[in-house]
């Protein structure tokens, strides 16, 4: 971690000063708000988190239970996740308390025995590597318990206004054309607990993020709604703590019998498992009676395909009833994406308020989370200025086809689940899918089109591992001046700004030839030059007054050599920044590459280097050669707003 750049600190260093609206924050929700937040699932609350860490932006979380989470209803962590958490903070607290999913266990019909299941398959989770983070169960209120962890020590100190729901909003007629800093939306809230409850009131906002689930009034009040394939199959759900004589009953699996399937996942903590238990197909005139099968009835249909197994239940945690549906709406925000021209969105929705899914391909809450990172930092750069609204409809454009994405693999995915082994094409074809699509369930496959923040593939080729509008693909490294190994991917936090990695060309770094800023051997002197003083330098068009030099894009510099051939005086000035009250110089962004594990290699990154530029949230953003100064200045420019 960076700290001490303005101090000596004795405690913990995750908890941050509070700045602007985090200083003196009203308990009261405030007749006017920058952001105002519906709903605190995982979408409101890592949006929360991450406009926490733009204290003057003032955000506020509208939540209409009383109290926090008790009980979630979404597990399953995907790596993605994980690795987003990294970002957060918190992804070794989380991974020490969950589950670890490792491997996956098919069942089918024994066909000695058919009326008996037997084990016929036990791949990896992870069969080809994809992430270096795992895949895990965790209590979705643990998840919500984090980022509200991180909300609350960061400058913003975000908390949720629990026990207030939302009404209705309507946008103001001219409302779109307002400045980013404007309160165009009048929305109507209602006090569900404590002396205030049943009363109503209004408040102004400049922007509306409908976090509020699959019966979003968010999404009515624009006037958005879902479309696309009705519910016709039911599965009863069940978190229980039982004995039971299964033997994978501690191992995630797919089973299927003569009885029908069941999605078996084990939770944290050593006892509790959940189980997915088909209860078959819905007729069209069933009028929702499904929903009213006993938890009873769904434990006895669990032993009857489980056989000869069995499970004897203790206590029940939580259980439900529902249909699996597939349905998205088309667009998240309130803007006419027909017209071009049309103003930019005030309101947006995210999670099940826009797209809904069945519960086993684990996407409903990672998916969730991503909406949320994408929107918050995109309405932080813009309301503080730093970008114009403009970047505010790359939310939609991003996520509605990301979600699309999702929605026909869980068709596929869902409807293999539920068919008979005897009906698929052979024995082992739902092992084999799950193995081959890993990549997709593990998050690892949005990638975001080209876009005012994701450029061409012009010079792709530089760093064939970082595909442009993927995430950044984190790769081992050592810190030049302590020699510690370091995921140079880990050492990104979300705290807004933007990363520059330079890969270095062939020259080792020699202080000599950094001189006046002479080419010397290595483009990267010319590029350090023009990175620390050009005009068009996004470290100078875009700094302003009393900013350290990395208050919006961090440089890292990444050299071919090992860590003993160069020190870090020997790298130019501009990638050992002078931060903080002190003008402390900073030189932890100064990497090296290990001999026996060379990210040159492993990223496929050209040996005359290349500029890899990542967003916020971890995509790449684009690729550039070390003498593309034109191109990455004017990259920057169509991105960020002059400095006034």
């Amino acid at each position: 971690m960076h700290f001490h750049q303005n101090g000596y600190v004795s405690v913990d260093p995750r908890i941050e000063e509070a700045a602007g609206y985090g200083i003196e924050r009203s308990e009261e929700l405030p007749d006017e708000v920058d952001v105002l937040i519906v709903g605190s699932g995982p979408a409101g609350m890592i949006a929360a988190a991450q406009l926490s860490q733009y204290p003057h932006v003032n955000t506020r979380m509208i939540e209409k239970r009383d109290s926090r989470l008790v009980i979630g209803q979404a597990d399953g962590i995907q790596a993605r996740s994980v690795e987003t958490f990294q970002a957060f903070g918190f992804a070794e607290e989380i991974m020490r308390e969950g589950y670890h999913i490792t491997e996956m266990a098919f069942w089918n019909p024994d066909p000695e025995h058919p009326e008996h299941i037997i084990r016929t398959g036990r791949p990896k989770d992870d069969e080809h590597g994809i992430s270096e983070f795992p895949h895990l169960i965790v209590n979705q209120a643990r998840v919500l318990d984090y980022f509200a962890q991180f909300a609350v020590q960061s400058p913003g100190k975000i908390t949720p206004d629990y026990g207030i729901e939302f009404v209705d909003l309507t946008v103001d007629a001219d409302g779109t054309a307002a400045s980013a800093k404007d309160h165009p939306v009048s929305v109507s809230v209602r006090y569900t607990a404590g002396e205030r409850a049943g009363e109503e009131r209004t408040i102004r906002a400049g922007y509306v993020v409908g976090c509020d689930g699959a019966r979003s009034k968010v999404r009515s009040s624009i006037g958005r709604t879902m479309s696309g394939d009705q519910a016709n199959h039911a599965w009863g759900v069940m978190d229980v703590l039982a004995n039971s004589d299964f033997p994978d009953i501690r191992m995630k699996c797919a089973i299927s019998s003569k009885h029908g399937n069941i999605l078996h996942i084990p939770r944290e903590g050593g006892h509790l498992f959940r189980m997915y238990v088909d209860l078959g197909e819905v007729p069209a005139d069933d009028a929702r009676k499904v929903r009213q099968t006993s938890i009873d009835d769904i434990i006895a249909r669990a032993n009857a395909i489980i056989a000869p197994y069995s499970i004897d239940v203790k206590k029940v945690a939580w259980h439900s009833v529902y249909e699996v549906g597939h349905r998205l709406t088309d667009a998240f925000d309130d803007t006419d994406e027909t017209a071009p021209d049309s103003q930019c969105p005030r309101v947006f929705i995210t999670g099940d308020a826009c797209h809904t899914h069945s519960a086993k391909a684990g996407q409903g809450m990672n998916v969730s989370m991503q909406d949320g990172f994408n929107i918050a930092w995109k309405l932080g750069q813009v309301i503080t200025g730093r970008s114009s609204t403009e970047l505010l409809r790359t939310y939609s454009a991003e996520r509605q086809v990301a979600a699309k994405n999702l929605i026909d693999f869980d068709k596929e995915w869902s409807t293999l689940m539920a068919t008979p082994q005897e009906e698929l094409p052979d024995k082992t074809y739902l092992e084999d899918f799950y193995v081959k699509t890993a990549e997709f369930p593990a998050g690892f496959m949005t990638e975001y089109t080209e876009s005012m923040i994701t450029t061409p593939t012009t010079h792709q080729e530089l760093a064939v591992g970082f595909p442009i509008g993927k995430r950044f693909k984190s790769a081992r490294v050592k810190r030049s001046c302590d020699a510690n190994f370091i995921h140079l991917g880990h050492e990104a936090r979300a705290d807004g700004r933007w990363r520059v990695y330079v890969f270095a060309d062939r020259a080792a770094p020699v202080v000599d030839s950094f001189a006046g800023g002479s080419a010397g051997e290595s483009k990267v002197a010319d590029l350090a030059a023009w990175l620390e003083s050009d005009p068009a330098s996004p470290l100078v068009a875009f700094r302003r007054e009393g900013e350290d030099p990395d208050a919006l894009v961090e440089l890292s510099a990444i050299y071919q050599q090992e860590h003993k051939e160069f020190a870090f005086p020997d790298v130019p000035k501009v990638f050992r920044p002078h931060v903080g009250a002190y003008d402390l110089e900073y030189v932890e962004k100064i990497y090296a590459t290990l001999p026996d594990e060379d990210i040159f290699e492993a990223r496929e990154i050209s040996r005359d280097g290349a500029v890899v530029v990542v967003r916020p949230d971890q995509y790449v953003s684009g690729i550039f050669p070390l003498d593309a100064h034109a191109e990455i200045g004017d990259f920057f420019a169509g991105v960020f707003e002059p400095v006034k």
